[in-house]
Order: structure tokens, then C-alpha cells, then sequence
């Protein structure tokens, strides 16, 4: 029913707004609006695809006058779309290979197998990998490795007990919560850190690299995913009374099936490697090589060409990846990172985004106390509607209410993007949420439980972050 009314809502709500008068906006500005409500409406109902609402601004806004076909269409085709492209090839070779698997499975086996150490294993396991691949598909690694370690616990009986069940969720809501908050370590671990990237590059001409990112995004995602841990393991699920059988080491056992490294994972291992140490040092390397203007992006779409290119069979002609690998990539994120800069560009080309600015300039509000709102109202709105999405309709907004407050835009931007990745609360809020609803040892009450606590700790850290870290690294 929701999608039914959002398809008919989406295009009533741009007929009704685009026709109505603002005397402070030009009629193209009013235009944008209405199409920021289509599909803002779309995305929240997902009547239709979310990336295909993404495409809108390449028919409206020739269609309107607004920008033509081909400014619009270069925002799809941004080199922050193409930074994003690598770093999902890089996560189908991962997968495809099993090393992804590998990492997981030997980092939880170095954590030791109390009840404690497994959560915090699978935990850094799951957070890791959220790094470099996406939340779901660490998600999706994890959830049959902690599901065999949880069959270890059932006793002679088939039941559980108290402990048990404690141990189960805390191990399950373990996995979904390092999940969301690991991505936030690097530009490409999560699609609103890089919707926000090209937002910056494009519109205001400034520029975040991996390494500087990681500088922010790392030392967040540990401390939460730290405090996480204990929250989950010292407050509301204490694992108590739970032992494992010594002789049931399943973490051990699907370790050594994996077997030796192949060499098809030592090659994508080299090519992770390099690809990671030259995001870090990027910027190092530019100032010993005048002239050689490295990116982020050339790095992640070199490192791409790479894995088509380094045959693992070189006698039969085969290579670590191949063109057909890529129905699996997720083409539908590049489309919507598109449409949200697209849409940014739309506002700020229209005007509205001064606009924002002069109102908030002549409210004369609290700085403090505005960021903390926003970053409120980013966290809990990050519940209900894509995260992506999201950023795509706010972060401009949020660009001039920064300037309108006389401080600088990143000073905002960055913690309210990182808010859109706290979402801890619902099974619908995040694909890692939903992932562990289903393996049916969590019930929504539970997740909401702890979700409301985390993102209430979320959004002290990322005042603390505006307060005390972005002004020293900016």
C-alpha cells in the first residue's frame, strides 16, 4: 500500500509545489523543490527503485530549464562514481576469491573463544571488512560463521538457555551494528561518505582524501565499535555462564578447510595492499613526484584494471576477474550517487542553498546547539529512509546552514554524514539490521533496545568530533 501511494504522492507533490509562489525563489529553484519532494517521497516509499528515482534529474532538469542534458549527466559520470566503482571491484574480487572469508575467519580464531572474546572477534571481523566491502556483504560473510558457532551452544535437549539466548543476540546484534559503523572508517566503506566527497568536489571545490578521511572515519569507528562491545557484552547482554566445548573449535575447522592461501588470493591480497598503501601515503607520494597528480580515484580504478587484468590461469586464458563478475556489482549505488549530486548541483545553481544561508544568518541560532540538532535530526531520519538518499537531499541543505552560521562547511557536513550511518535502532533502518532480524534471534524490541542507547552515545561522540577533532585536522 505504502508503495501504491508513494507512486501516485511522488509526481502530485512535484505538480503541486512546482506550481506554487515563492517570492524569495525563482521558478527554477521552486522547480528543484518539487523534485527534491518526488524523490524524496520515492525514496521513502521505495515506490519504484531507488536508483531508478535517481535518474529524474536527467529528465526534469532539461526538461525544465533548470541545466542541460549534458551538465546534468555529468554528475553519473563523477570521478567520485568511479572512486566507488573500484572499490566495489575490489569487493567482488575479494568475495570471489574467498579471501573476505579468510580474513574474517582468522581474525575471530586470534580473538580467542570465551563468550566475550568470540562477540569482540566477530565484531572487529565484521567492522573490518565493512572497511573495504559493504555492509551487507560482511554481514551476509558473518552471519553463517556465527550462526555454526551458536549450534555449538544448543544442548542435548535442543534448547537454550538464558545465557545462551544473551550470548546469541549479543553476537548477532554484534555483527549488524560493527557493520554500519565500520564503513564509516574510509571514503569508500560506506556510499554516503563518498555522496558527501563528491558533493565537495564538485560544488565547492574541495577535496578530502582517503588518508584524511581515515584520519576522522578510523579512530570514530573503533571508539564506537568499542563501545558498542561493551555495551553489549557489560550491560545489557552479559555472557554469563556460557561455556564452549573445547573439542568443538568450529571457528578452527573452517579455518583449516579453507586451506593454504591460493594464489589467485595472493594476488588480490598484492593488489588490496597497494591499492590501500597508496590511498594512505597519496598525498606524500604527490609531493616527492611533482607533476604526478595520483588520486584516489586513479588508484581505485588502476587497482580495478589490475584484477580484470592479472590472469589466474594464464595457460587457459582466465584472470581473477572477468567482465561477466560485474552483474553482481552494485551499479544501481553509482546511479543514485549520481542523481544526488545531481540534485545538489540543481539547488545550488537555483539558488537555494544561499537562501538556506541568509535565512540561518538572520536567525542569529546557537551554533552549538544547531549542529547537535542536525546531527539529531540526520541519526534518527537515517531510520526510516536510505541513508544515501538521504545525504543526497540534506547534505547541501546542511552546506547552507553552515555557511548561514559562519562556520566552515566541513565543520557540519562530516559529522552529519557520519550520523547517516549510525542507525542501530529498527531492522529496517540498515541491510545489516535486517540481515540478523531474519536469523530470527532478534526481536525487533531487543534491537531498539540497544539502537536507541548507541545512537544516543553516537551523537555525544559526533558533537565531541565537531567540538574538539575536525577543527584539528581542518
Amino acid at each position: 500500500m505504502a508503495k501504491k501511494i508513494g507512486l501516485i504522492l511522488g509526481p502530485l507533490l512535484y505538480l503541486i509545489v512546482s506550481q506554487m509562489d515563492f517570492p524569495s525563489l525563482q521558478p527554477q529553484a521552486i522547480t528543484v523543490v518539487g523534485l527534491a519532494f518526488w524523490m524524496v517521497s520515492w525514496w521513502i516509499t521505495e515506490a519504484v527503485s531507488i536508483s531508478v528515482t535517481a535518474l529524474l534529474p536527467l529528465v526534469v532538469f532539461p526538461l525544465t530549464g533548470v541545466m542541460d542534458a549534458n551538465a546534468v549527466g555529468a554528475n553519473y559520470g563523477s570521478s567520485i562514481v568511479f572512486l566507488f566503482f573500484g572499490g566495489f571491484v575490489l569487493a567482488l574480487a575479494l568475495e570471489k576469491v574467498n579471501l573476505h572469508r579468510r580474513i574474517a575467519l582468522g581474525i575471530i580464531h586470534r580473538t580467542g573463544t570465551t563468550p566475550n572474546r568470540v562477540v569482540l572477534g566477530f565484531m572487529l571481523a565484521t567492522g573490518f571488512m565493512s572497511m573495504w566491502i559493504s555492509n551487507t556483504a560482511s554481514t551476509v560473510v558473518m552471519l553463517p560463521i556465527a550462526l555454526s558457532v551458536i549450534e555449538l551452544l544448543v544442548a542435548s535437549d535442543g534448547k537454550f538457555t538464558q545465557a545462551e539466548q544473551r550470548f546469541s543476540l549479543s553476537v548477532m546484534l554484534g555483527i549488524a551494528f560493527a557493520a554500519n559503523a565500520g564503513g564509516i572508517a574510509t571514503v569508500i566503506g560506506t556510499p554516503p561518505n563518498s555522496v558527501l566527497i563528491g558533493l565537495l568536489e564538485n560544488e565547492y571545490n574541495i577535496q578530502i582524501s582517503f588518508f584524511k578521511w581515515m584520519l576522522i572515519g578510523l579512530p570514530f569507528s573503533v571508539l564506537l565499535i568499542s563501545i558498542i562491545y561493551l555495551l553489549l557484552t557489560k550491560l545489557l547482554f552479559q555472557n554469563k555462564g556460557v561455556a564452549f566445548a573445547t573439542t568443538q573449535d568450529v571457528i578452527a575447522e573452517q579455518l583449516k578447510a579453507l586451506g593454504p592461501l591460493k594464489k589467485e588470493e595472493k594476488h588480490v591480497l598484492v593488489v588490496f595492499s597497494v591499492m590501500v598503501f597508496f590511498w594512505i601515503f597519496r598525498t606524500l607520494i604527490n609531493s616527492l613526484i611533482p607533476g604526478l597528480r595520483l588520486t584516489d580515484t586513479v588508484i581505485s580504478v588502476s587497482g580495478a584494471i589490475c584484477l580484470f587484468a592479472l590472469p589466474s590461469d594464464y595457460k587457459n586464458g582466465r584472470f581473477i576477474l572477468e567482465w561477466k563478475d560485474t552483474q553482481r556489482l552494485a551499479w544501481g549505488i553509482l546511479i543514485l550517487f549520481g542523481g544526488g549530486l545531481a540534485l545538489a548541483k540543481g539547488m545550488a545553481t537555483t539558488g537555494i542553498v544561499s537562501q538556506i544561508t541568509t535565512a540561518i544568518s538572520a536567525a542569529e541560532l546557537h551554533v552549538l546547539l544547531t549542529v547537535t540538532l542536525l546531527i539529531l535530526l540526520m541519526l534518527f531520519m537515517t531510520e526510516l529512509m536510505s541513508n544515501v538518499a538521504l545525504v543526497a537531499v540534506l547534505a547541501p541543505v546542511m552546506a547552507g546552514i553552515a555557511m548561514g552560521l559562519g562556520i566552515p562547511i566541513l565543520y557540519v557536513l562530516i559529522p552529519v554524514t557520519m550520523a547517516s550511518s549510525c542507525a542501530f535502532m529498527l531492522p529496517m533502518s540498515t541491510p545489516p539490521n535486517a540481515i540478523v532480524f531474519a536469523s530470527g534471534y532478534v526481536k525487533v524490541s531487543q534491537m531498539a533496545r540497544a539502537g536507541v542507547l548507541i545512537n544516543c552515545i553516537a551523537i555525544a561522540l559526533l558533537v565531541l568530533l565537531y567540538i574538539f577533532v575536525i577543527p584539528l585536522i581542518f
